[in-house]
């Protein structure tokens, strides 16, 4: 497999694959990079670190880019192991009600609230004033509790069936997620911790402001958009056999807009329908059309 075959793959993914595809590529990557730094008698923590969320203020201000690539690192392959699974058990869940594009939004915002928390804990609470010079968060567990904690609030009484317990309500199950990591705030995972509080919160309020019609998430798919945007490919000239020379007309600003807004129009009355009706109540074209448009 080639590199061009890799590209395919993943651009033929959905958002829900291609953000677990990044974790694991960005997990080989470094670990890649620190064997051949051992190799050479070079402290790898030292490296590392600049990709990891420094508790303490100051170095986090040398090292921004953290807050985002901190959700995109693992310590090892179980930490990577068990958040891919749960990112894509609860990632499936979701997709029912909110588009692709949705769920990376909300992967982002609940990995930046639980480091917002991460950060205001170990900075305002005395218990971590000795920890707080040499503590690193990392690690996506953030992001996915968000995602598993607003799949739960748009779908309670979705079911899962669990080895040795049999089936769970999702709201119960993130529940028990919830608890189990405020009765650990003090523990040697303690940042992981407050991480996952902070990622449910956030999964909490964006998922109640769906259900009353508001998206929070356009803001973080429109800087997406921006970002993607920056590396398309303008249209190539076509020759065709009578020698005339054709382009793909770009769009005006104004015909972006409408089209846009039409799509999100369009969107919209299906997501409502499901939210009054359910999911069933969808006819086989609006089915094929939410699927469609959630891939955009």
């Amino acid at each position: 497999m080639n590199w061009n075959d890799i590209k395919a793959f993943y651009l033929r993914g959905t958002s829900l694959m291609r953000l677990i595809y990044i974790n694991v590529g960005a997990f080989v990557l470094v670990k890649l990079v620190s064997l051949c730094l051992i190799l050479f008698n070079i402290n790898t923590a030292s490296v590392t670190s600049y990709l990891e969320l420094p508790s303490n203020l100051m170095m986090l201000i040398k090292q921004p880019w953290s807050v985002i690539t901190y959700m995109f690192m693992h310590a090892d392959v179980m930490h990577i192991f068990f958040n891919m699974i749960s990112l894509y058990w609860f990632g499936r869940i979701i997709l029912e009600r909110i588009s692709q594009k949705q769920l990376v939004a909300l992967y982002i915002l609940g990995g930046l609230a639980g480091a917002a928390l991460y950060l205001l804990a170990y900075n305002i609470f005395p218990y971590f004033s000795v920890a707080v010079n040499n503590s690193y968060l990392l690690g996506a567990s953030g992001a996915v509790v968000a995602i598993c904690v607003a799949a739960a609030t748009l779908q309670p009484h979705y079911s899962l069936r669990l080895m040795f317990i049999g089936e769970v309500k999702l709201v119960w199950l993130a529940i028990g997620m919830v608890a189990i990591s405020v009765f650990g705030i003090t523990g040697n995972n303690a940042g992981g911790e407050f991480a996952h509080i902070g990622g449910a919160i956030l999964g909490y309020l964006y998922a109640k402001a769906w259900l009353r019609g508001k998206d929070y998430s356009r803001p973080v798919t429109s800087v997406i958009n921006w970002f993607t945007n920056l590396f398309k490919r303008t249209p190539k000239i076509k020759v065709n056999k009578g020698g005339k020379q054709t382009a793909t007309r770009v769009k005006t600003d104004a015909e972006y807009n409408k089209e846009k807004r039409a799509n999100e129009a369009a969107i919209d009355a299906i997501l409502d329908k499901i939210k009054q009706r359910g999911y069933e109540s969808l006819t086989a074209e609006e089915k094929r059309e939410l699927f469609d448009r959630s891939k955009k």
